[in-house]
């Protein structure tokens, strides 16, 4: 089994101080291949203020030249390998476990970001109440807890583009049909996106995320 590697605390972008988030629902946010805890925390001004975010940086350099940081190592775009992508999810959950004390913690995950926010969820069922997964999939193969996620069917959203050429078609029906199965699966494809966020999903992720706080409340 490919070991964990851990988030640096240190690398972390807070929406809130430390005395700020007492009692307060957390949505961490999960960037893509090549990016920094920077590129999704531009987010917050869009996302319900109710909200602590949590922006931590992902673990590995890409190789040179690429820039920024990844999540697990990808050597072509069907190189995606399950345990790499199971391993980053074990590090965002110690991570999660030692910095994070909320009634309520959602992941959004971007690319891979999504694909580890689904992986996490995964491992440890009940830990997170929701997840947005845009222009994500979910890793194949079966992981000892996924009948027990499928029985708490958290609510996931999924958005992708209809010019999305990054996650394979087979990966595209791959993840249709398993968040189906083990989420309740709500979303939308977005005409002419390509692998990208727009303007109008980024409202529909709102909406998402404030029924999340009426069920919270």
């Amino acid at each position: 089994m490919t070991a964990s590697v851990p988030l640096d605390p240190a690398s972390v972008l807070w929406s809130a101080e430390p005395e700020e988030r007492a009692g307060r629902p957390v949505l961490v946010l999960l960037h893509g291949y090549g990016a920094d805890e920077r590129d999704l925390f531009g987010l917050v001004p869009y996302l319900p203020a109710e909200f602590v975010i949590a922006a931590p940086r992902a673990p590995l350099a890409p190789p040179w030249p690429s820039p920024g940081f990844s999540w697990y190592p990808i050597d072509d775009l069907n190189g995606r390998d399950p345990a790499h992508i199971t391993a980053a999810a074990s590090g965002l959950l110690e991570w999660v476990d030692a910095a994070i004390d909320a009634p309520v913690v959602g992941l959004l995950g971007f690319s891979q970001g999504a694909a580890v926010a689904v992986q996490a969820m995964r491992l440890s069922p009940g830990t997170f109440a929701f997840a947005v997964t845009l222009s994500g999939y979910a890793a194949p193969g079966a992981l000892p807890r996924d009948a027990e996620l499928a029985e708490l069917a958290p609510p996931v959203y999924w958005g992708r583009g209809t010019h999305d050429d990054v996650i394979p078609v087979a990966l595209v029906e791959h993840t249709i049909e398993w968040l189906a199965r083990h989420t309740d699966l709500s979303g939308r494809v977005y005409p002419g996106l390509t692998h990208s966020v727009s303007e109008q999903e980024l409202a529909d992720v709102r909406v998402f995320l404030e029924k999340r706080l009426e069920d919270a409340a």
